[in-house]
């Protein structure tokens, strides 16, 4: 039993210890990667087709009646 402890510990200190990280330019290309699609996503709300929906939707959801 002590053994599989010890071998469970010592497997988690080499996980902590691994250097198993994203580096700098994979931290810069996913920061580019996520403006690149926040970008997206704000283009396609605000276009006028999604626009005139989410208003119609809000306009329905405020006129309901109870």
């Amino acid at each position: 039993m002590a053994q599989r402890i010890r071998g469970w510990v010592q497997s988690m200190v080499r996980r902590v210890r691994s250097d198993s990280g994203m580096t700098t330019s994979e931290y810069a290309v996913g920061t580019i990667a996520a403006c690149a699609f926040a970008a997206v996503l704000y283009k396609v709300v605000t276009s006028q087709p999604v626009m005139s929906a989410l208003q119609s939707l809000l306009k329905e959801a405020l006129d309901a009646k109870f």
